[in-house]
């Protein structure tokens, strides 16, 4: 199999003239529904590959970068994406999805999610207030509390707010291994909807424990970090793509990364962020067609070991 460099996924993905996205046509996954999972303490489906928004859709006013964020946004709802996580820390990220996703008519097509990022339960009210008007969502389907800031304090207005269905669902986030014990308590204790943290192919640590504990306890997962910050990508430079992947529908890089993390049971939807529509579609890719058994994860991981 020949290696598809992100740069070439441009080329063979991106049919701007005709405002839409459409897949290779050696992909299966042209005719298939993108997989989803079930939040355990609801049981509605998700798909399993979302968008993050951190720096990527911290743009401002800009016309242009806008411009390109609405087609990002455009092929996710074309191939059936949902979930798209930000945060009141995330600069101006907020108010662009709330903006674009109105502008384009396409609001009720989403699943949103953000996260109280403050000190004090006035300051958390305010903040999460001002994020729903950002996001131009009367009621958000979660909010969850951003690397535990003042836990205790927020645990408690979230749970008033879902009773009174200002939010759907509450969580907690992180997104280093040192924090992937303090989280197993925090979900064993209060038994949060959602958990979302660090996790790839090469930072394995939440496989210890944490994602059995989420899995157990019946926590959501979202997975932030999915290419270990590009390492990844600089890690695989130059490198062709095994034939092997084929038996897994792998045709990328990207997806190689995606759907060893997604492979996993616990795993609910990655959220890897992107600002270009050929790089978003590559990551929807993962979530059609098979995904690795445990003996092909660890060939993946011998794999990259290898390089």
């Amino acid at each position: 199999m020949r290696k598809y460099s992100r740069r070439e996924m441009a080329k063979q993905l991106a049919c701007m003239s005709a405002g839409t996205l459409v897949w290779p046509s050696h992909w299966s996954a042209k005719a298939e529904s993108i997989r989803t999972r079930k939040i355990p303490s609801s049981g509605e489906q998700l798909p399993i590959v979302g968008l993050g928004t951190w720096q990527s859709f911290d743009v401002g006013t800009s016309s242009t970068l806008r411009e390109q964020l609405e087609k990002v946004l455009s092929a996710m709802k074309q191939k059936g994406g949902k979930v798209i996580d930000s945060s009141p820390m995330y600069g101006s990220s907020e108010q662009v999805v709330g903006d674009l996703t109105a502008k384009m008519g396409i609001q009720s097509s989403f699943f949103y999610a953000t996260k109280v990022w403050t000190s004090g339960k006035q300051s958390g009210i305010r903040q999460m207030e001002t994020s729903k008007r950002r996001m131009r969502r009367p009621q958000m389907d979660l909010m969850q509390i951003h690397n535990l800031v003042d836990l205790q304090t927020h645990i408690k207005t979230l749970r008033e707010w879902k009773e009174k269905a200002k939010i759907r669902y509450w969580g907690i986030t992180h997104y280093t291994n040192s924090s992937h014990e303090k989280l197993a308590r925090i979900i064993q204790a209060e038994k949060p909807d959602f958990v979302q943290f660090n996790y790839s192919i090469n930072q394995r640590n939440a496989e210890n424990r944490l994602l059995g504990v989420a899995r157990d306890q019946g926590t959501a997962v979202l997975i932030n970090r999915p290419y270990d910050g590009g390492s990844l990508f600089r890690a695989i430079k130059g490198k062709e793509l095994p034939a092997w992947c084929k038996e897994a529908d792998i045709h990328s890089w990207g997806q190689f990364f995606l759907k060893y993390i997604l492979a996993h049971e616990a795993v609910n939807c990655a959220i890897p962020g992107t600002s270009k529509p050929h790089h978003l579609l590559d990551n929807m890719g993962a979530g059609f067609g098979r995904l690795p058994d445990a003996t092909f994860r660890k060939r993946m991981v011998q794999h990259l070991n290898s390089i």
